[in-house]
């Protein structure tokens, strides 16, 4: 029996599609070490579990001779398949068609996928690779992103969504991503920015390439616009993978659970010797969090940012938790403008999901100076306070060494709502630290040296240690350092069906 020609047909559209913007462009794209749209697609998701929708889709565009220029798909490919057998819809933008640039019918097909992750409560992943709108499009094309942008907003705190951000994201295009959850780059390669250097040359007269403006080191270090730099498109789309497996498919369903041979009641006698006997000697927070949780397993987000403050997932008993936690190795671990918009932003991520939050607390307080004041630090930080306060997911805390004024009311103290608040033997809970405290209190009075270290013994004979926050009940245990993933374990299976509801609202009013 011949083949039908609807048939035939049906297999050189299909052909086409695959193909994109032809050889000669996917040649071109591999030289400048990127993956095709569809070879990404490839690694990112389950082999064969990739089903493609609108395939044919082609423009509406008829001005400058494009009516002449059409490509089936044009310029995005979209759909659904499973990660580690778990349901996602992507999209994933194909730079060999029109420089992947964003048309209406292009913006439609993303719509399309996004609408149906809503209905079926399913993330979104992103692969963003693209010279911004089309031109010939006009205004049709700036449309397009507008709807995309809805979308967004909408979906944010219903479904995960993430940007791979895998080449050139420029102009308008840079919001979708910025309006995501989280953003992985790729170093070299990968680009975002407002306005690029020529614009900026002819506006500013600065001079400046698109890696030191918008590349994937500026985005993960100086700006925290991105949250993790890979050295290549394949680490970053199996990192999705793994990043994937700690995520809820939406705010309706509990995370994912990994089976684990780690026993939840494993002590760690190392810890008891974490904390150095001067207290003024730093210490990594990471080796207290990776002997905490699950196989010492700790995807960390936005790690070369603000890295006065960790924050990122692990597992316990197998389930999702969110991690936030000082880190006394960079600034000795003080809360500055940058660190209180990476830990409230993360904090809310978690809330939205329903991913409980545990804090290692070693914080001296808030960084003083004017460049702090200047920039806001008072509204910056309250992010930080508003977003603990507001979570209503299990909050454990654990303090370590330091817990100085504001700084420990911030970090998930017992006042904000937190569930279960512990303090190893070595930490200190106080207003500030004892010299500072003994020079506001004796200011008036005379005294040699001599007395003014006695003064300061004092104050750290009663105040630094917990015992006086546990007397008032501020801390719910003082614990041994050894025991602590034990405690957390044992806290997170108490909270499990922990109900807390907010006061009815529209929506809250953070500060900004």
């Amino acid at each position: 029996m011949s083949e039908l020609p609807i048939i035939a047909e049906l297999e050189a559209k299909r052909a086409a599609a695959r193909l994109g913007g032809g050889q000669a462009r996917v040649d071109a794209q591999h030289a400048r070490g990127k993956l095709t749209a569809r070879e990404r697609l490839d690694i990112l998701l389950d082999a064969d579990s990739f089903e493609e929708l609108d395939m044919y889709v082609e423009h509406n565009c008829t001005d400058f001779g494009m009516a002449a220029v059409k490509v089936p798909g044009d310029g995005v490919v979209t759909g659904s398949g499973t990660i580690n057998g778990r349901l996602v819809f992507v999209f994933s933008q194909d730079f060999t068609v029109f420089g992947g640039s964003l048309s209406e019918r292009h913006a439609q097909k993303i719509c399309k996928v996004m609408d149906m992750a809503m209905k079926v409560g399913a993330p979104v992943i992103g692969l963003n690779d693209s010279g911004g709108a089309r031109i010939q499009e006009g205004v049709a094309s700036l449309g397009g992103y507008a709807e995309v942008f809805q979308r967004n907003v909408l979906a944010s705190g219903v479904i995960p969504q993430l940007s791979l951000v895998m080449g050139p994201c420029a102009g308008g295009a840079v919001y979708s991503p910025a309006m995501t959850d989280f953003i992985f780059m790729v170093k070299g390669t990968s680009y975002m920015f407002v306005t690029g250097p020529d614009v900026v040359k002819t506006v500013t007269n600065e001079i400046v390439s698109q890696e030191e403006l918008g590349g994937a080191t500026t985005h993960t270090t100086t700006s925290g616009v991105a949250d993790v730099a890979f050295e290549n498109e394949i680490e970053a789309l199996l990192a999705a993978r793994d990043f994937f497996d700690f995520l809820p498919e939406s705010n309706r369903v509990e995370g994912p659970e990994r089976p684990t041979a780690d026993p939840w009641d494993r002590e760690e006698p190392s810890l008891d010797t974490l904390i150095p006997a001067n207290a003024t000697q730093p210490y990594d927070m990471h080796e207290l969090i990776r002997k905490t949780l699950d196989e010492g397993d700790f995807f960390e987000i936005q790690p070369a940012h603000a890295a006065n403050i960790i924050v990122g997932f692990g597992r316990i008993e197998g389930r999702t938790v969110g991690i936030v936690a000082n880190q006394p190795m960079v600034l000795a671990g003080v809360l500055d403008i940058n660190a209180s918009k990476k830990a409230g932003r993360f904090v809310r991520f978690c809330d939205a999901f329903g991913i409980p939050i545990v804090t290692f607390v070693d914080v001296p307080g808030f960084l003083p100076g004017v460049a702090q004041e200047h920039g806001g630090i008072i509204k910056h930080g309250a992010k930080l306070l508003f977003a603990y306060a507001e979570a209503t997911v299990p909050k454990i805390t654990i303090i370590a060494r330091k817990a100085y004024g504001g700084a420990y009311d911030v970090m998930a103290s017992k006042h904000l709502r937190g569930d279960l608040n512990y303090a190893w033997p070595t930490a200190e809970i106080a207003v500030m630290g004892a010299k500072g405290a003994v020079e506001i209190i004796f200011r008036s009075a005379n005294g040699d040296e001599a007395q003014k270290a006695a003064r300061i013994k004092e104050y750290e004979d009663r105040f630094a240690n917990p015992f006086v926050a546990a007397s008032k009940g501020f801390i719910d245990e003082v614990i041994m350092p050894h025991a602590t993933r034990k405690r957390v374990a044992l806290g997170l299976r108490k909270l499990r069906n922990k109900q807390l509801d907010n006061p009815w609202k529209k929506h809250d009013n953070i500060p900004l």
